[in-house]
């Protein structure tokens, strides 16, 4: 049986006359390219900023800089980015992209891409585009910080963080968490002054991100103005600290299940752990419940007083943490004046015994001005607070011994006309003292060994016969590149005991 073959009908093409497919264009394929235009929607000039310090171009999405040679496919795709939004908004499919080739030494890159198109449902066209890009000498931000000089104008956002304390602890151990977190890396200048510490950074954003990591370590509200030609954010942080004695206001008491109302501050990360030293309950006061109140120490760290243990009696309840006792203390500045003798309740029952000294808060002879205290009716204060054991008089004997550790520093610059320097270093000293005595304090901070520390001069940094807390050798990092000056810098000091 004879099957004729099938065949389409043609017609003319009205530009050329070539038989071709009836289509809704009615032009042929070829006429049909040659009219179309696909790369109209597509850039032919574009700009690309190249760091020549750092020999990296800016990447647009997201914005951060990387390095590429001349012709690499790094390069190449930094460049097509630019283009891809085009691409994607018109249904363009990229078949092919390279360099045309140009001279090394000029400032522009020649982009060649093959791109394909649908003009109607029958026929798709591919056709070449030229696209120019033209390279521009930009520092990126860390060459800029790196090459600018120390002027106010180079920031354009500033942190300021402030405490309302007579000392500065809760600003060196920030310092500690900012350096373990590389969160100020991107700050042009950092400043110490009498009221806090301020950071600059070259825009907002950065600022605003160093902000919601200080406030995510400490109880920190921020307030904002914003001006013309910058930004001011001001960080205020809790002045309650690490061993600050806090008299609860009655609301605050009750909303943590009635503890207290005298407590004291355990520790502070985003939240405040208060202990309530005569029945061992801890309890978390966060920052937003705190700023809602909004109360200050009823006394704080440096006005604790040494007392010498006298007697213990440990057998209360408790674990390994705490435990509570009653002890006879007397102070230590009474001795050979008076028999004053105290027996008070503490949660230290786990660390005192006769002979060993204490910090604590001398009631009976505090000054006490304080609105929350006369809230409550009948409240009975204790003569005295007990603390932390201290460890004053065997450092006094080992004296001007050489740590094994060390630790970094910011690199700020310190208004000498404001800042008391020897307070400074008292309280510096006093925080390398606590940082050894408390093992949770030191969790987050790193700890580097000092290269200059030689064992053979001072008793082994796993304890000596004297039985003053030190930092174990497994704590410590092994190494510490001094030369090492990221963002703002970073300062390595060797510390005496």
């Amino acid at each position: 049986m004879f099957l004729p073959s099938r065949t389409h009908a043609t017609v003319p093409c009205p530009t050329c006359s070539a038989p071709s497919v009836p289509s809704a264009a009615r032009q042929c394929a070829r006429c049909l390219s040659a009219r179309a235009d696909l790369t109209s929607p597509l850039p032919r000039r574009l700009s690309l900023l190249y760091c020549p310090g750092c020999v990296s171009y800016l990447h647009p999405d997201p914005k951060t800089h990387v390095r590429a040679d001349p012709d690499s496919k790094q390069l190449l795709s930094i460049c097509l980015d630019r283009v891809r939004k085009p691409l994607l908004s018109h249904n363009l499919n990229l078949v092919h992209a390279d360099f045309v080739r140009a001279d090394p030494r000029s400032n522009r890159i020649s982009l060649r891409l093959r791109v394909q198109g649908a003009v109607d449902r029958l026929n798709i066209v591919e056709q070449t585009h030229l696209a120019e890009i033209h390279v521009l000498d930009r520092p990126c931000d860390s060459c800029s910080r790196a090459g600018a000089s120390p002027s106010p104008d180079q920031w354009l956002a500033k942190v300021q963080l402030r405490q309302r304390a007579p000392h500065r602890r809760a600003f060196l151990y920030l310092e500690q968490l900012i350096l373990k977190h590389h969160a100020a890396d991107k700050a042009t200048r950092i400043r110490e002054t009498a009221e806090g510490i301020d950071f600059m950074f070259p825009n907002r954003t950065h600022a605003l991100k160093f902000a919601d990591f200080v406030s995510g370590v400490v109880p920190a509200h921020s307030s904002g103005d914003r001006s013309a030609s910058h930004d001011t954010l001001s960080l205020q942080i809790c002045p309650i600290w690490r061993e600050d004695l806090v008299c609860l206001p009655p609301a605050v008491s009750r909303s943590l299940g009635n503890i207290g109302p005298l407590v004291v501050c355990a520790n502070v990360t985003d939240s405040l752990a208060l202990l309530d030293p005569s029945t061992l309950r801890v309890a978390r006061l966060d920052a937003r419940e705190y700023w809602r109140a909004a109360f200050d120490a009823l006394m704080v760290g440096r006005q604790m007083v040494e007392y010498v243990v006298l007697d213990v009696d440990g057998s209360g309840a408790g674990g390994t943490a705490c435990r509570l006792a009653y002890v006879q203390v007397a102070r230590v500045s009474d001795f050979g004046k008076n028999d004053n003798v105290f027996t008070v309740k503490t949660h230290l029952g786990h660390l005192l015994s006769p002979g060993d000294y204490a910090l604590g808060y001398d009631m009976c002879a505090a000054n006490i001005n304080n609105g929350e205290v006369e809230k409550y009716k009948g409240l009975v204060i204790p003569d005295v607070i007990l603390v932390k054991k201290s460890y004053e008089e065997k450092r006094r004997r080992r004296r001007g011994r050489q740590r094994a550790w060390k630790l970094k520093t910011l690199g700020m610059e310190v208004d000498t006309t404001t800042v008391d320097t020897e307070k400074k270093e008292d309280e510096y000293e006093q925080f390398l003292r606590d940082l050894e005595e408390n093992p949770e304090l030191r969790f987050n901070i790193s700890l580097y060994r000092d290269k200059d520390y030689h064992p053979s001069e001072m008793a082994s940094t796993e304890g000596g016969d004297d039985g003053v807390p030190t930092v174990p050798l497994e704590e410590l990092l092994a190494e510490l590149n001094l030369n090492d000056t990221e963002g703002c810098g970073l300062e390595s000091h060797a510390m005496e005991g």
